[in-house]
């Protein structure tokens, strides 16, 4: 895809809403929202690189209640014209097709790769890639599975919704998080893995979430990894113009 003149690419992830509570959580979502109102006016397309909430589980006639500021105003950029697209994280890894249904966003559970402007980009939130992190791993293929989704929607949804939301705060393992802490860049995992699909292919540009922490880090002869961080502590987002990637931090 070639970007119009003018026009820009916007990526963001981990916006983890509904955390840790509904007032602090507001606060948050209503910042948001106004990046999306300011990037709607020259957006080629938009990125939500997973983690718009803290949880999120689609029961087959239930979601969540709450996030209306901002479920309203995807809808009202994906009715403009504006391509969307979101990849499911860790902690929205539940989500099913109403997304793309009610929204007219295209959904993601792996990474994947888009070319802009002859740039390669590999797309992904972050989540189980790279060496390490093997009991969460594990715990994603339990998560996963479909005969797991359908027993967990026996829970009634007040049991289900608030007995998830407390395995989200509370247990790391569940969670997939690790401390936001930078591990240097021969120690990074998404930065190894993607050192590793380079072996594969040139990317110009691994786009990833899930870390928390902005980071950009050259990994190869004209490759980078940038994280995105987040938008609890960092509020970054990320930048294509046609010509360089850049990260932002919102006002």
């Amino acid at each position: 895809m070639q970007i119009p003149e003018g026009k820009k690419i916007y990526f963001a992830s981990d916006n983890h809403l509904g955390a840790p509570t509904h007032e602090e959580s507001l606060i948050r979502e209503k910042k948001f929202v106004s990046f999306l109102d300011e990037a709607k006016k020259d957006a080629a397309a938009i990125f939500l690189l997973g983690d718009l909430f803290d949880f999120w589980f689609e029961y087959k006639e239930v979601v969540p209640k709450g996030f209306t500021r901002t479920l309203g105003k995807l809808a009202e950029i994906a009715d403009s014209g504006i391509p969307i697209f979101f990849f499911v994280g860790n902690h929205d890894l539940w989500m099913d097709d109403y997304f793309q249904k009610e929204l007219g966003i295209e959904v993601f559970h792996k990474p994947q790769e888009f070319l802009y402007n002859n740039k390669r980009f590999l797309i992904g939130h972050g989540d189980g890639l790279g060496p390490g992190d093997i009991g969460y791993k594990r715990m994603k293929k339990v998560f996963t599975n479909p005969f797991s989704k359908w027993l967990y929607r026996w829970l009634h949804p007040d049991i289900g919704v608030r007995l998830a939301k407390h395995l989200s705060v509370k247990n790391k393992l569940i969670s997939g998080d690790e401390d936001a802490k930078f591990l240097g860049e021969e120690n990074e995992w998404l930065a190894l893995y993607a050192k590793r699909k380079l072996e594969e292919k040139h990317y110009d540009y691994f786009i990833f979430g899930h870390r928390h922490l902005p980071m950009k880090i050259e990994i190869g002869q004209n490759s980078v990894y940038h994280n995105l961080g987040d938008w609890i502590v960092h509020y970054t987002y990320g930048v294509f113009d046609g010509e360089s990637f850049e990260l932002k931090n919102w006002k």
